[in-house]
């Protein structure tokens, strides 16, 4: 059991990201905990496995919980048994086999005299083979910094664990061991995650919003059919909210209308009355003053049913608000875009595969990239794209507009602002109104054409190159993704899945995300 009361949090530069927030986490629930970018999910995770404090309220846990973060570089300078929490254990180890038998040592080890070989197992399963628990985590790849991490759960078997996008940085193969183990698992888990496969493997679905936590029963394919739900009735609302303004207005309209001729026939008969001037003018300031107040009535109506409608629409779904509207490719369909003859690569006189690759890419194409963590994946798109020049072998490439959109947003500059990149890309001399028009498409309000890029979270830096390529005046032929939906959060996934479905042009994508991959239609593949 994990509970959550009232929590209240703010970060640092005080700006309040939780107010009287509650959750219950169930013994042996598997519960996904999901929620736009910034909404505080990673925070949540902290505040739960005592790594930050909240300003208010109270967390209850049965037992401690159990972290494995999103974040890593914060533990480079960590050796794999300090982060697995056996720093002290290895070192009392290591005094008591040199002879230093101190009740302090024996204290610290607590008759845990087997933790070596638990690890030893648990590397095994996680094919980490041949690490020292002495090596500092600086020296692995993203994929074996976090199979550390989840390495950890087997170590110490904990009742309650957390994980912050844990199958960030996996390849396929462990990918599937990390699936196996939530699916096999007796433990309560709560897990941040944008991997489809992966949330469809947990039983309850936390929404996490500005109002609070709203849970889901069943796995994320149900909670998106109750959502659809939900965001069917919104449309309905949506609609008979504008439909009613539409009806005031008319009603005002009406309303006016007919105030004006009766103080127009008031008028007419005070005069054929010879009423004097002085009443006269009393009867039309009346009058005056009935108009202006049922104004005043009506504009007020029509404010409230504006704002009301207003409203709804900032919470609109962000794939629904927006239109890539991009033309297609110039080039016709079946276009050879590219023709590769054995080829491979080296560093260090070390060929990167076993066989050469001989394949073609053609315009309208959709193919994947496949292979292990370090089977030379960003390096064939290098390749593919000019940039790098095979060792061996030979590849033909026919002159295209490419976009490469690798796994750190390259193509924006962290130096300018949203509404200056976006400028940067205005090749069609559109005006500064019609920029900010497509900025606001894609989510990018008023208040925020002035942040820096530097600022900008991995689903904002995705919206700006989208965006972006609505504002050049060329469609780019070629389309390249790697890893596109990392740090993305659902939203912005969705957002990505519409664009590319939309692009008509040829597309090569780097993913171990076969939710994504399934949902853009990608069917063939260059496997490594």
């Amino acid at each position: 059991m994990l509970i959550l009361q009232d929590i209240t949090y703010q970060h640092p530069n005080r700006d309040l990201l939780f107010t009287g927030l509650n959750f219950n986490l169930n013994p042996h629930d598997k519960t996904a905990l999901i929620g736009n970018n910034g909404a505080g999910k990673s925070t949540l995770l902290k505040i739960l496995a005592g790594q930050l404090q909240p300003g208010t309220g109270l967390v209850k846990a049965a037992s401690k919980p159990y972290y494995v973060p999103q974040l890593l570089d914060d533990y480079k300078e960590s050796s794999i048994a300090e982060v697995l929490h056996l720093g002290d254990k290895l070192q009392a180890m290591q005094e008591i086999l040199a002879g230093q038998v101190t009740d302090e040592n024996l204290a610290i080890l607590n008759d845990d005299w087997d933790f070596e070989s638990r690890c030893a197992q648990a590397f095994a399963y996680w094919k980490l083979e041949g690490l020292d628990l002495a090596q500092k985590m600086s020296s692995l790849s993203g994929g074996q910094k976090t199979k550390v991490f989840l390495a950890g759960i087997r170590i110490h078997q904990p009742e309650i664990i957390l994980m912050d996008e844990p199958s960030n940085h996996l390849d396929r193969a462990s990918r599937i061991l990390l699936y196996d183990e939530i699916r096999f698992s007796k433990k309560t888990l709560l897990i941040v995650s944008h991997d489809r496969e992966l949330l469809n493997l947990l039983n309850v679905v936390a929404w996490l919003g500005p109002d609070g936590i709203s849970s889901y029963g069943g796995n994320y394919e149900c909670y998106v059919e109750q959502r659809e739900i939900e965001s069917a009735a919104f449309a309905q609302t949506l609609k008979s909210k504008e439909k009613a303004l539409r009806k005031a207005k008319e009603v005002e309209r009406t309303a006016l209308e007919r105030q004006h001729k009766l103080d127009a026939r008031g008028k007419r008969k005070q005069e054929k009355a010879g009423v004097p001037t002085i009443m006269m003018k009393t009867l039309k300031n009346n009058a005056e003053k009935s108009t202006s107040r049922l104004k005043g009535q009506q504009a007020e109506k029509l404010d409230g049913i504006a704002q009301e409608i207003s409203e709804l629409r900032k919470d609109q779904p962000g794939h629904d608000r927006m239109k890539m509207d991009l033309d297609a490719s110039a080039l016709h369909i079946g276009k050879t875009l590219i023709t590769a003859k054995e080829i491979n690569f080296s560093y260090e006189a070390q060929l990167l595969w076993q066989q050469g690759l001989s394949f073609q890419i053609k315009t309208g194409d959709r193919l994947a990239i496949k292979g292990a963590n370090g089977s030379g994946k960003t390096t064939l798109i290098k390749i593919i794209l000019g940039s790098l020049q095979p060792k061996s072998g030979s590849i033909a490439r026919t002159m295209v507009h490419s976009i490469y959109v690798d796994q750190e947003y390259s193509l924006i500059d962290p130096n300018l602002n949203v509404y200056e990149q976006a400028q940067q890309f205005n090749a069609g001399a559109l005006q500064e109104h019609e920029i900010k028009l497509r900025l606001n498409r894609f989510l990018f309000t008023k208040a925020q054409w002035d942040k820096p890029c530097s600022s900008l979270s991995g689903g904002e830096r995705m919206r700006l190159i989208l965006c972006a390529l609505t504002i050049g005046n060329q469609s780019p032929d070629l389309i390249v993704l790697d890893e596109p939906t990392n740090n993305l959060d659902m939203q912005n996934i969705e957002i990505l899945t519409a664009a590319i479905n939309e692009y008509k042009g040829t597309l090569v994508v780097i993913s171990h995300d076969y939710s994504f991959l399934n949902q853009i239609n990608v069917e063939e593949g260059i496997v490594l």
